[in-house]
């Protein structure tokens, strides 16, 4: 069915976000921009024309189909190489939606949304409906074809699951800084101990490479491994220098509503580190460099504004 100028402008006015209610459930950019794409094509096959709510119909067809994908997606990565990890995103962002409430901003952390794969596709669709843009459990339950009191249930469920998985209060943005800033100082300055230090006991690091590039099949586990393993991260090395094609850059940038680490190779952005700083210090390292997973964030590097880097790598 040929869509009116009129359908296409409704359809526009929602499309960020639909993208940014399909990022936080997929994890995935690249796979949100697909979903919203294919819920333009059932809009553009439909009889606008009876549908009295386009925001409500378009928020069901996206986040059914969000929810097939998710299913699916939980099998593939059962073969997935290594750990799997969320595409982050850099500030400004379209697809980081609202950031109103500490709850929306918390929902799109790189945190969160490493603990929402622990969701079922049910929980984590009525979490982020609820919690990021705020739907009554009344039209979630429209959405899902469920019982308001199943919502209800289903909701507290899923709060509950992230809330056990945060078990530590996050430091503000500025403290956060100043912490991650002296960790990566010390680590270019060749010692170990001060690493320790600067991180909980049971710190941990995480790797994605998606088998593309080398990340390491396992986490590294407690601060002695964390902090050796970081320290040989930032050690100079000819076949360091080998794999990237030079010198890498290490800028602190703002990725995912929290203070990240970017390194850039020339014009390309080969990782994005995000980094969990509590009050008793950096309980976390997730280390996206999977290339598949970092074009989006290289088309918008380039077109921020970003000074001198921190470090020199490799």
């Amino acid at each position: 069915m040929d869509l009116t100028v009129q359908d296409v402008d409704r359809f526009e006015a929602s499309r960020r976000r639909l993208e940014a209610i399909a990022y936080r459930l997929l994890g995935s950019a690249t796979e949100a921009e697909d979903a919203v794409q294919d819920t333009f094509l059932r809009w553009q096959a439909a009889d606008t024309e009876r549908i009295e709510v386009p925001e409500a119909w378009l928020t069901k067809v996206l986040t059914n189909l969000c929810l097939n994908q998710l299913t699916s997606a939980r099998a593939r990565r059962e073969t997935y190489v290594g750990a799997w990890l969320p595409e982050p995103l850099l500030a400004g962002d379209s697809m980081l939606g609202p950031a109103d409430t500490a709850e929306q901003r918390e929902s799109v952390s790189y945190a969160v949304l490493t603990l929402m794969e622990r969701l079922t596709p049910g929980e984590r669709a009525v979490y982020v409906l609820r919690e990021a843009f705020g739907y009554p459990h009344r039209e979630i339950a429209e959405i899902l074809d469920l019982g308001e009191s199943a919502v209800q249930q289903i909701y507290h469920r899923a709060k509950k699951h992230i809330a056990d998985g945060r078990t530590r209060a996050e430091v503000d943005e500025a403290a956060a800084r100043r912490i991650i800033e002296e960790f990566l100082l010390a680590a270019a300055g060749g010692r170990t101990e001060p690493l320790v230090e600067l991180l909980t006991s049971d710190a941990i690091s995480i790797g994605d490479g998606g088998g593309k590039v080398p990340a390491g099949t396992k986490p590294f586990l407690g601060a002695k491994a964390v902090a050796t393993f970081m320290r040989g991260l930032l050690k100079p090395g000819k076949a360091k220098t080998a794999l990237t094609g030079g010198s890498v850059e290490l800028h602190l940038t703002n990725a995912n509503g929290s203070t990240a680490v970017i390194a850039v190779a020339g014009d390309r952005v080969i990782g994005v580190m995000a980094i969990e700083v509590t009050a008793e210090g950096i309980a976390s390292f997730r280390n996206q460099v999977n290339p598949d997973k970092l074009e989006r964030v290289t088309r918008r590097w380039a077109a921020m504004e970003h000074g001198k880097p921190l470090l020199m790598a490799y």
